[in-house]
């Protein structure tokens, strides 16, 4: 008696049709967890900055100057964001982290100031901007 070995076209396409099913899902929750894991450079890095900054006002009596290299608050160099000081004054400043181009976080922006105010001020599509917080994952933002 002859018995046939291997798998029949049937079997074979049942198993492909599952991988797709089973891929369709966890492609896009996989991609979100990436994103989600590059957000936390740009808050902690503005974290840290805020320290340094206030540090350099204990010294210096202004925020001005404060984000120049040599400083004690020189911008940092983050792989997935840009850092810049977008405001400074004598008695304010404003830093922002921006997603570089190419990065899942290319489309986020977070700000920080003096008050401590965190504000997410851009956010990929599908994503919901905090205005009185940084965004750390979709839906409702934390604040």
């Amino acid at each position: 008696m002859h018995t046939n070995r291997g798998f029949t076209l049937i079997e074979v396409m049942v198993v492909v049709a599952i991988v797709a099913i089973l891929s369709a899902i966890a492609l896009p929750q996989y991609n979100d967890y990436v994103l989600r894991s590059q957000l936390p450079e740009a808050q902690g890095e503005l974290a840290a900055m805020r320290t340094k900054l206030e540090q350099y006002f204990l010294d210096n009596r202004t925020y001005e100057g404060a984000c120049a290299a040599g400083t004690v608050a020189p911008l940092p160099t983050g792989k997935y964001f840009d850092f810049v000081c977008t405001t400074l004054t004598p008695t304010t400043y404003l830093v922002t982290a921006s997603g570089k181009a190419g990065e899942r976080a290319s489309g986020f922006t977070f700000t920080i100031n003096e008050a401590n105010n965190r504000v997410t001020t851009a956010v990929a599509a599908g994503w919901t901007a905090g205005a009185t917080c940084w965004t750390i994952r979709k839906g409702t933002p934390p604040c």
